[in-house]
């Protein structure tokens, strides 16, 4: 493969500055662009839920780096601007104004973009949360001391709940599910989860799907469930999961399905390689294609698709990681690695439920496949190792973590 001289990175979040960074740490000394849709310096999105919301964190210390560090990186940063299209035969990335920014190396990590729902979105106080923008518009929602019902239990959703509760709010969570955070970390710990949220005095309604929603001048009054119920709300925060954002790749050749497809050295093409939420590769744990929608991986496959970008499809190494995330509510911390498959079965290993502090170990086809901690980071650590992984996946990740 021909030199690179000028490496661009669409997607200016955790992932895209992550890569940047790593290219400039193997030494990459072209020209790099960094290219994102905000106006906003990359910062990172996990305190927006809680901190921001809540109005602990002020919206300048969600920053990744300070500017200056952002200067050492010599990068060109379009901020504010949004990739419009993609031509890999001319590599060239279009922008709203037609410019056509021509590249020898691209990195997509334009991540995620909330899913909608079919109605209600035109009406003030139907609310998402992606950015930090959308942050601090619901926070200044949830000073007006509305009632609030959180369409969605997944990790966003109840993040959301936990923190308008905590502001004093009237909330009510809505789920299809029969238990919040179910998808995630399956029923056993869903139902805890459940009962932390009414043990704060959060209204729970499960297994209920929303038909419609209700205004008045222009403005949510509450939302309609599918047994005929209806919730009355000021503000309705809709958490029902998020696609990739691939829209601008429309047409490009790319190959796309649940994001962006790669190989499993998380490249595209020998000239350009996708990582963070929007990337979809095989994993070898799995059997199959994998799309993680988790921070610690935003960086990590940011950084190996970087590396790998320079190395070249010699060079390249795969990816395959043991997935890791966390989620703060209320007093709680609930911490995961690995997977927890549709049948997997629980058992409490460490510390007691009743205590409000244990690890739980997630078993599938004879085998560990999980680990979960609540309340016990330290006690967490020591049965991550019994995750019982392919060789493909000890190898490619180095060390269990």
């Amino acid at each position: 493969m021909a030199s690179l001289d000028h490496i661009v990175v669409v997607g200016a979040s955790a992932a895209g500055l992550a890569a940047a960074d790593t290219l400039r740490l193997e030494g990459f000394d072209g020209r790099l662009t960094l290219v994102g849709d905000e106006l906003w310096l990359p910062y990172d999105r996990t305190p927006l839920s809680r901190h921001v919301l809540a109005g602990t964190c002020a919206p300048h210390r969600t920053s990744l780096r300070p500017e200056a560090d952002l200067q050492r990186l010599r990068l060109s940063l379009r901020l504010g601007c949004r990739a419009t299209g993609l031509d890999p035969v001319a590599r060239t990335v279009a922008l709203p104004d037609g410019e056509r920014l021509r590249y020898d190396g691209l990195l997509i990590a334009t991540g995620l973009r909330p899913r909608r729902l079919p109605f209600g979105h035109d009406l003030a106080g139907v609310q998402v949360l992606r950015t930090l923008d959308d942050a601090l518009a619901l926070r200044a929602e949830l000073l007006t001391g509305p009632r609030v019902v959180v369409v969605g239990a997944g990790l966003l959703g109840t993040e959301i709940a936990a923190t308008a509760r905590g502001l004093g709010l009237d909330v009510t969570l809505v789920d299809a599910r029969t238990a919040p955070l179910e998808r995630h970390l399956g029923g056993f710990v869903g139902a805890l989860v459940a009962d932390l949220h009414r043990g704060h005095g959060v209204r729970l309604r499960l297994g209920r799907r929303l038909t419609g929603v209700a205004g008045a001048r222009g403005r949510v009054t509450g939302v309609v469930l599918d047994d005929g119920s209806r919730l009355d709300a000021e503000v309705v925060v809709v958490a029902i999961g998020s696609v990739p954002a691939t829209d601008w790749l429309a047409g490009s050749g790319i190959p796309l399905g649940d994001g962006v497809l790669c190989d499993p050295t998380c490249r595209v093409t020998p000239r350009i390689g996708a990582a963070g939420d929007v990337a979809s590769w095989p994993h070898p744990f799995t059997g199959g294609r994998i799309r993680l929608e988790q921070r610690t991986n935003a960086t990590l496959q940011a950084i190996t698709a970087a590396r790998n970008l320079l190395a070249g499809p010699a060079g390249a190494t795969a990816y395959a990681p043991v997935p890791f995330g966390w989620t703060d509510q209320y007093d709680t911390r609930i911490q995961f690695h690995g997977w927890s498959p549709a049948g997997a079965t629980v058992e409490v290993v460490d510390g007691a439920v009743r205590a409000r502090s244990f690890v739980a170990l997630h078993r599938a086809g004879g085998r560990v496949v999980g680990a979960v901690g609540w309340n016990s980071p330290r006690a967490l650590l020591r049965y991550v190792s019994r995750i019982d992984l392919p060789a493909a996946v000890r190898d490619a990740s180095g060390s269990v973590r």
